[in-house]
């Protein structure tokens, strides 16, 4: 059975057990400040298990794009090594939100993969909770009487708290587990050894296919445990294992899921899966990560240096240097991978097909840029090893390595044996270990747990229409944090706060009781519920209160967000209809737009983009809201959905004009109250992404204030010129005459000083040698010295010269000197910089150092001739 047919009869059978099936979402988080990645099938679930929201359907199937590269789950390092670990996958599962729970979800698992997909029973383990004196909680004997009616007990495996109870993180929904284990050995093997005794030990072979969680506890915050009030059922089980198990395969990357990509990575590199273990941990490395960096760029996240896309680039890269070490891949390539990537699975995934383009060119543009860098780090290792004094390379400079130019550790270390180096790999560890604590101590939370005071109303959110309402807390909770210390997370029964999310920042205000006013400084959303950040709660906390939203701050966030429609339209109808929308930032003083399109915009295209935008505001444009839109009604309506993002059934739409789009953010009741915009820069994100910055209302007013008084300071400093356009340019015209005048006396005082400086020239131990101190810049020296070299053979040159209060240190070595002699005026330049207090570098018969100790240079020239005695 081929891997789509697989995926297929599994909703199937679900459908047929009641179930909806449902898309996956996004794999990539974009509102959720708990997690960066889905990880888990049950992340789109979480209002659900948490009691914040009532699920349309209680009984629900799909296949989840997964990603687990960071944090508790990272299978990275493990990937390519085995044959069942990735950083993507599916994970297919059934979903009960208080409706059937352990008889069912039991019985249907067997049902599916003994009756439906014909698994060897006898090949099946199963296990269940032992219990946990810690937390309390005995043998789960529900599921272990349930399996007992199905397998004969010696397949039955106790399994302790790690195995065998499932959490959603350290406080939160949780409960006991079952899950099911497939030996696929042969015969033979499991004669000789049962797979009983292998479940759970890292066989490959013997593999966990489908784990089965009865959400039935919630963790508090002292590690205590209380009954849910309604119990869940939430199952994963691996696509791409169970496709090895369906398939007959002892591989995941045997398997239809991975064998295309795996040929079209022996045909692009010329390279044979199966002729050797490093072979093929580099080509199960590219194609698993092949797919987890396309999948994310398609759901909007691009390669960056921080957060959720650092994390793509490290993929990536890990990628990108498997090839180059192990492939002899010296050139971009991985990119040409997408084509078959979405022949593969774009029927099943239709986000590939859509962003193909999008994904190749980020991909290409990422490859030529590391490669570059593998190649500075090259150098850079050369570096060291030359300036090394003994066999053993310090730890620390290998990781400054690593962490400034991201040069792979495990290739440092190659290349180091390789050249007869080792590596002192504990320093590093160290390192690397002091980074990481840093990290996790900047950003470490600890909460407290939820205090109920009262029921949240089912439309929690009011702020469309109002800006202040009564309102009481529905619960709270303290969180400390390192950098904001003490917290109060505060849920309200409604609120007039806009949460962060589409790229619009929380809204800002306060809570007034009586005489008090608490501060609102920032609002999120996280699980479906609304929460207010404040650094104190109220004295009485059960009393009603004022929520206040900071109007002015919200006005002006609503005019920059409208104004992000406007300008979507405007890149439309200039550009063409390929721009789409792929990243926003709305504050109130700011507006970011990210969008694709293939090139720079020209001067005379910002001004068209500024000049649509601006007509529409001049229009006075009315909104027009939709709040509750089917999804397909309001496409069928012109509407623009944004990729990326996860919509329900119904749907808010709002339109200006001729300009549509789903969106939950603030706007204004008009375009005129926008004002006028300003675009204030253009750039590139990435390959084939563009990012337009721009102002509204106030911002334009203090921008053009600014402009003016720097005009004005201009026209002072031209002794107030009519023209000023016309005066700049003859200072620049004047200025360009005056700097040819200069460069011919330069010239002049170069070739006088050549001969001067040739007569100066020793003879010592077979060189020709001169250090010396001169009156020329860093370009004069170099002209010099290069002059003077093709003059003169055997030449050594040390030029030292100020330059503004800085030194700068010129060293010359003729090239048949470099060879001969094992010179090298990089090192040369290197040492000597530190009696300036700098540091330089360049080819082995020319290089320069910079500092910032210009008294240091005679020293410098007076221990240039120890290099030639």
């Amino acid at each position: 059975m081929k891997s789509q047919e697989i995926r297929k009869s599994f909703l199937e059978f679900f459908k047929a057990k009641s179930h909806s099936i449902v898309p996956s979402a996004p794999m990539v988080l974009k509102d959720d400040p708990s997690l960066m990645f889905t990880n888990a099938g049950m992340v789109q679930f979480k209002e659900f298990f948490l009691g914040n929201s009532v699920p349309k359907n209680t009984r629900v199937t799909d296949s989840q794009k997964c990603l687990r590269v960071s944090g508790k789950h990272n299978d990275l390092e493990e990937v390519g090594h085995d044959t069942y670990h990735h950083t993507m996958f599916e994970m297919l599962g059934n979903w009960s939100f208080g409706d059937y729970f352990k008889e069912e979800a039991i019985n249907w698992a067997w049902e599916l993969l003994t009756e439906v997909f014909k698994i060897d029973k006898e090949s099946l383990y199963v296990s269940v909770f032992e219990g946990s004196e810690e937390d309390g909680v005995g043998l789960d004997t529900e599921a272990l009487e349930l399996w007992k009616k199905i397998v004969p007990e010696q397949r039955i495996i106790y399994g302790n708290k790690k195995d065998n109870f499932w959490e959603m993180g350290d406080q939160g929904p949780c409960g006991p587990c079952s899950e099911i284990h497939v030996d696929i050995r042969s015969a033979e093997e499991k004669a000789k050894k049962s797979g009983r005794e292998l479940v759970n030990a890292d066989h490959p072979q013997v593999v966990e296919i489908w784990n089965l969680v009865f959400m039935q506890f919630n963790r508090k915050a002292d590690g205590s445990l209380e009954e849910l009030p309604a119990k869940h059922i939430d199952t994963g089980m691996g696509f791409e294992r169970l496709c090895m198990v369906m398939q007959g395969k002892q591989s995941n990357y045997d398997t239809d899921v991975f064998t295309p990509l795996i040929a079209e990575i022996e045909k692009i590199t010329n390279s044979t899966y199966g002729k050797s273990e490093e072979t093929n941990i580099a080509i199960r490395v590219i194609a698993d990560h092949v797919r987890a960096v396309a999948f994310s760029i398609a759901d909007g996240q691009l390669p960056s240096n921080s957060g959720a896309g650092y994390v793509i680039r490290r993929i990536l890269r890990r990628a990108i240097r498997y090839g180059f070490t192990f492939l002899d891949t010296k050139e971009a390539f991985i990119y040409k991978l997408v084509e078959r990537l979405k022949t593969q699975m774009g029927d099943a995934f239709p986000e590939l097909v859509k962003q193909q383009q999008l994904i190749e060119n980020v991909i290409k543009e990422e490859e030529l840029s590391f490669l570059r860098t593998l190649e500075q780090g090259l150098v850079m290792l050369e570096n060291i090893v030359t300036e090394s004094k003994d066999k053993e390379i310090s730890g620390v400079k290998a990781f400054e390595l690593y962490d400034t130019f991201g040069f792979p550790i495990d290739l440092t270390a190659l290349i180091l044996k390789e050249k007869g180096f080792s590596l002192n790999i504990a320093e590093f560890e160290a390192e690397l270990k002091k980074q990481k604590e840093r990290s996790r101590a900047a950003t470490q939370v600890t909460s407290g747990d939820w205090e109920e005071i009262t029921d949240v109303e089912e439309n929690a959110f009011v702020g469309y229409d109002q800006l202040e309402t009564q309102v009481k807390i529905a619960k709270y909770r303290k969180v400390e944090t390192k950098k904001q210390g003490t917290l109060y997370q505060i849920v309200l029964t409604k609120t007039p706060f806009y949460p962060e999310g589409g790229g619009q920042v929380g809204d800002k205000g306060y809570l007034r009781a009586g005489d008090e006013k608490i501060s609102i400084i920032d609002t999120k959303k996280e699980s479906n519920q609304i929460i207010h950040f404040a650094k104190k709660l109220p004295q009485d906390i059960s009393a009603e209160c004022t929520a206040v939203v900071d109007a002015s701050a919200r006005a002006k966030t609503a005019a920059n967000h409208t104004a992000t429609h406007l300008l979507h339209q405007a890149l439309r109808q200039i550009l063409g209809t390929h721009v789409e929308q792929k990243g926003s930032m709305v504050q109130p003083n700011y507006m970011r737009f990210d969008f694709s399109h293939f090139s720079k915009l020209s001067s005379e295209e910002i001004e068209q983009v500024e000049e649509f935008v601006n007509d529409r505001i001049q229009e006075s444009l009315e909104l027009e809201e939709q709040r509750n839109i089917a999804h397909q009604e309001a496409l069928d309506q012109g509407a623009i959905a944004l990729f990326g993002e996860k919509y329900g059934d119904n749907v808010r739409a709002i339109r200006f004009g001729k300009s549509m789009e789903l969106c939950g953010g603030t706007h204004v009741k008009n375009t005129a109250d926008i004002w006028y915009f300003k675009i204030t820069g253009e750039s590139a994100v990435a390959s084939g992404i563009r990012r337009i910055e721009a102002i509204t209302g106030d911002a334009v007013k203090e921008y053009f204030t600014k402009q003016t008084e720097l005009l004005e300071e201009v026209q002072g400093l031209l002794k107030n010129a009519k023209d000023p356009v016309k005066a700049i340019s003859g200072l620049q015209d004047e200025n360009a005459e005056l700097k040819k005048q200069v460069e011919v006396l330069l010239k002049d005082k170069a070739k006088n000083l050549k001969s001067e400086i040739k007569n100066e020239i020793q003879e010592i131990n077979g060189f020709q040698f001169l250090a010396k101190e001169v009156d020329l810049d860093a370009g004069g020296i170099k002209d010099l010295a290069f002059q003077l070299g093709g003059e003169i053979d055997n030449l050594f040159l040390l030029f030292g010269t100020e330059q503004k209060g800085k030194a700068l240190l010129s060293c010359y070595i003729s090239k048949d000197l470099v060879g001969t002699k094992d010179l090298n005026a990089g090192t040369i330049v290197r040492e000597l910089g530190k009696y300036i207090q700098g540091g330089g570098g360049g080819q082995p018969f020319f290089a320069t150092a910079g500092g910032k100790n210009p008294a240091g240079i005679s020293e410098a020239l007076a221990e240039a001739k120890k290099y030639i005695e």
